[in-house]
């Protein structure tokens, strides 16, 4: 069965809406508008929570609702309401089509479809039953308390969503999606000599829960965020000051997509306020720095089969050798920029508006081993995972935190660092890189990007970097 057939049952017929008067609703309200679209959209979504050996919480939530939106020009009308019945949307066309008063637009090409289907559509809330995954909270409490007599905390989460979208435009071209995703995350607390520190790993996409059930799974990640207490439990203090960075693969592709990829979309370039504006076609990376932004890998947390515009996604290249070749685009801001759209419309919800988003943004590798980009290095800082940051876009200054890092001396790694803070600025930073790795990593898929009050999931990935003089923050020598 068709992506369109399995949404007519959920959101047309008897018990739904009339689509033919919908369509003809559609077109009307946007009749003289440049583009836009009906978004519907129906969401269910869980979580877990374990905490001090039990269950802490455990929520359900469904929604459903539409967005409507006529784009005119620079600007947008757009309507929403947390219910599906024609009422309401008569009423969004109403305020919708303020926004197109003495506006007589040029309608804008549909996307182009696509038989392509990059995960499954199954619900995987409805997959596992509620007792089998308060079970495994619980498993994996005991198998960590029971792996490393350290541990005096387990905090376990685990969430899962299933989203079906049907979008509809006023020439009568309709797109539909239905997206699953999971998640699952372990954090521990351990204690060694009077002195506490933490580990935590995660990992997730558009699957179903089977995956994060399996055995393998889950006990990696416990594996994973004991070693990480065992390391931050032998830390000292970051050293400060201006020093090469050797960034680890996979996960620390996060400096990538906060630091450079919010600069590369379409709607920041397009207003000048991007501190790549105005520098297509010109190096603003060392040679061999290729970044694409890709939503088209199977399963992946930041995937798309399409955007929420319609548009299929795809592999995007944005900085190719070094040099400015592409932005990330919506409808809205490709037109306006004369350019061609990238299926990176992404809403949160259908009570928010489409904007340029980034998908799964990664840095393609090099040649080199990372060992060697260690003997490099005669006092340096090793950044093998980070957590939370700030950027400014318009100027690409950052701050990083680092949850996992070593300090290089001599050509060697050395003892772990707690407090290790990398202060730079993006578009700086992509030019001070010396040699790329041959050992490219996605991240284990925990990501999640917020633009203008919208979270979405997204997705990282990058080999090893060795980079020339970054500000380290630190409290120690």
């Amino acid at each position: 069965m068709s992506l369109l057939a399995e949404t007519d049952a959920l959101f047309f017929g008897p018990d739904g809406l009339d689509r033919e008067r919908i369509e003809r609703q559609v077109a009307e309200s946007l009749r003289d508008a440049d583009d836009g679209e009906l978004f519907l959209e129906q969401r269910r979504s869980e979580a877990f929570g374990w905490d001090d050996g039990r269950l802490k919480s455990a929520s359900y939530d469904s929604a459903k609702g539409f967005g409507l939106r006529a784009v005119a020009g620079e600007a947008a009308g757009y309507a929403h309401a947390g219910e599906l019945s024609e009422p309401a949307i008569a009423r969004a066309a109403e305020t919708v089509r303020a926004v197109t008063r003495g506006h007589s637009g040029s309608h804008a090409l549909p996307p182009a479809n696509t038989n392509r289907h990059l995960y499954g559509d199954a619900d995987p809330l409805s997959a596992v039953p509620f007792e089998r995954k308060v079970a495994l909270l619980a498993e994996i409490d005991a198998y960590a308390r029971a792996r490393d007599p350290r541990v005096r905390q387990v905090s376990v989460s685990l969430a899962g969503s299933w989203q079906a979208v049907r979008i509809l435009r006023a020439d009568g071209e309709q797109r539909a999606d239905i997206r699953p995703l999971v998640r699952l995350n372990v954090s521990v607390v351990m204690e060694q000599d009077g002195r506490f520190e933490s580990g935590s790993h995660g990992g997730g996409g558009r699957f179903l829960y089977d995956q994060l059930l399996d055995p393998g799974h889950w006990q990696a990640a416990v594996a994973e965020a004991i070693r990480q207490g065992e390391v931050n439990l032998g830390s000292v203090d970051a050293p400060a000051g201006e020093m090469q960075v050797v960034l680890g693969p996979g996960w620390p592709g996060i400096l990538l997509h906060e630091a450079i990829g919010h600069g590369l979309e379409g709607d920041f370039n397009r207003k000048g306020t991007s501190a790549f504006a105005g520098l297509m076609g010109q190096r603003v990376a060392a040679p061999g720095v290729t970044v694409v932004d890709d939503g088209t890998i199977g399963e992946r947390r930041g995937s798309l089969t399409i955007d929420d515009e319609g548009t299929p996604t795809q592999r995007t290249t944005l900085i190719e050798d070094g040099i400015l070749v592409g932005y990330l685009q919506d409808r809205q801001n490709a037109r306006l920029m004369g350019m061609k759209p990238t299926g990176n419309g992404r809403r949160q919800s259908y009570a928010h508006l489409p904007m340029p988003r980034m998908t799964n943004t990664i840095m393609l590798a090099g040649d080199r081993d990372p060992q060697e980009m260690i003997a490099a290095v005669d006092r340096g800082i090793y950044a093998v995972s980070f957590g939370g940051g700030q950027v400014d876009i318009t100027s690409g200054k950052f701050t990083f935190s680092c949850t996992e890092a070593y300090r290089i001396e001599g050509g060697k790694i050395g003892p772990a660092v707690k407090g290790a803070t990398l202060i730079g600025n993006g578009p700086d930073v992509l030019t001070k890189v010396r040699m790329i790795g041959n050992d490219f990593k996605l991240d284990p898929g925990v990501g999640t990007c917020g633009k203008q009050g919208q979270g979405v999931p997204v997705g990282v990935g990058q080999p090893s970097l060795l980079i020339d003089g970054l500000t380290v923050g630190g409290t120690g020598a």
